[in-house]
């Protein structure tokens, strides 16, 4: 989606709902990709194929985003390793990388919105009772 990045959803106030936005819906497949990293890769194309796979947004990834990533990582690890470097080289890399939703404006755009985890709520008496059971040194 060009534009902006839009606002997250709770922060939007539509007036003007868009009338018949249809999405066409399709079923996911079973992902089988389990490729690791070529380890002569530069450092930030290897850290960058890693950390895809502990993100929030990878649990939508298909095997040919898996694949499109490991071709980009690929392709980075040689424009960094490289000595003639090519500036349009480096922008079709991060315009391709921005469909994978590696950051947060490039998940907004395309309208996914990953939600910290809610932390488990104690209740008082039992925060209580573990902080007396600390206070005494006293294992629960």
């Amino acid at each position: 989606m060009p534009g902006p990045t839009p606002k997250r959803s709770e922060e939007r106030r539509r007036r003007n709902q868009p009338e018949g936005v249809q999405v066409t819906k399709g079923e996911a497949m079973p992902v089988t990709w389990d490729i690791e990293p070529d380890v002569n890769w530069h450092p930030i194309a290897l850290r960058l194929y890693e950390s895809a796979a502990t993100s929030g947004q990878s649990r939508y990834y298909q095997d040919t985003d898996w694949a499109l990533l490991y071709s980009l990582c690929d392709d980075l690890s040689h424009y960094k390793n490289s000595r003639v470097r090519s500036g349009q080289m480096l922008q079709s890399i991060m315009t391709a990388l921005q469909n994978l939703m590696l950051t947060e404006g490039d998940r907004r755009r395309l309208r996914l919105e990953l939600a910290e985890p809610e932390a488990p709520t104690e209740l008082a008496s039992v925060t209580a009772i573990n902080d007396a059971r600390a206070a005494l040194g006293v294992g629960e």
